[in-house]
């Protein structure tokens, strides 16, 4: 399993004065009702190392052997986060930028109506899988307004995740494979993923992990990059060299997007032709241009090939969304 020195390195860089120690890292025990081994699907027991009701240390056994361990109130499904590092990287240095309940807008909120095209009167009571939760910036969002969430991520992401919003009682945070997630099959009442499975080995194949985890009746929603995108032929040529370069110089680097906001004359062709955030927030541009420039995949995806997935996993009332590309569907 992942390392605990990792683990403590990341959690001490990363402190958030807003949140209180003593709610860092706690599973909820209910959660265990949810989960599944992602090896041999069998029921997960639980054992408690330390914490009651909500767990700070234990273990995940299955009949056949399998154990996964609870660290610091995350189960860890994984033994690493493989190719995602730039991820967990960046977010445990922008933990909390893009979060609408610390920046005080409703920046996130818009975007997770716009992506997934659900309505947030539908949330409340629901369970729903956040897949590639990130920092927690649409968890936060649909728990906010009352669901259920399970954020989920390969990357230590989990760990800002979790001290942003991890302290809800509504909110669980796993670090799992979306290839194996370790959830029962068709528990979720919704479905999202947004700007996440196209930095994966494989885009289609990672949307058809999740389908079967949705119940009948209910919606998945992604959003993916677009392939039409212009003068990628730029941006891709450029991303040839930074994703191979160590990921404090990317990150660095980045911050090229913050004084070039300035020059307002230039504003779209850093954004359109070199995909240089052009955010008004500074801290959100540096963040955005790393995001680009730094993870291992990138693939972009139109319209008519997202929209085959959606019917190959016999999906109903598919609707493709404002934002390229994103879409919608139901399990019927």
């Amino acid at each position: 399993m992942i390392s605990e020195v990792v683990l403590r390195q990341t959690h001490d860089c990363c402190v958030h004065p807003f949140i209180p120690d003593t709610l860092w890292f706690k599973m909820k025990k209910h959660l265990v009702e949810y989960l599944c081994c992602p090896e041999c699907r069998q029921e997960l027991a639980l054992t408690i190392l330390e914490g009651k009701e909500e767990i700070l240390e234990g273990e995940l056994r299955c009949s056949e052997h399998h154990v996964f361990k609870i660290i610091r109130g995350i189960p860890r499904f994984v033994e690493s986060d493989h190719y995602s590092r730039s991820f967990s990287f960046q977010w445990n240095r922008f933990s909390h930028i893009q979060l609408d309940s610390f920046n005080n807008t409703k920046e996130s909120e818009q975007t997770f109506l716009e992506k997934t095209g659900f309505r947030l009167a539908e949330l409340k009571g629901k369970l729903i899988l956040d897949a590639g939760v990130g920092a927690g910036r649409f968890s936060d969002v649909a728990s906010a307004f009352g669901a259920e969430v399970i954020g989920v991520d390969l990357s230590l992401s989990v760990e800002a995740s979790y001290k942003s919003i991890g302290s809800r009682p509504n909110v669980h945070i796993v670090q799992a494979d979306i290839f194996h997630l370790p959830f029962k099959e068709q528990i979720f009442d919704f479905i999202f993923s947004i700007g996440v499975l196209h930095h994966t080995p494989n885009t289609k194949e990672a949307f058809l992990a999740l389908v079967p985890h949705l119940k009948t009746g209910g919606e998945i929603a992604i959003w993916v990059y677009d392939s039409y995108t212009p003068f990628k032929k730029i941006t891709d040529g450029i991303r040839k060299i930074s994703t191979r370069l160590p990921k404090r110089i990317v990150y660095y680097s980045s911050t090229i997007s913050i004084p070039l906001y300035y020059l307002k004359p230039f504003r779209k062709i850093f954004e359109g032709v070199f995909r240089l955030c052009m955010h008004k927030n500074w801290r959100w541009r540096w963040l955005d241009t790393f995001d680009y420039f730094s993870p291992r995949y990138q693939w972009k995806h139109t319209y008519p090939e997202v929209y085959s997935w959606f019917i190959e996993t016999h999906l109903q009332e598919i609707a493709p969304l404002a934002a390229p590309v994103s879409m919608k569907g139901k399990r019927l």
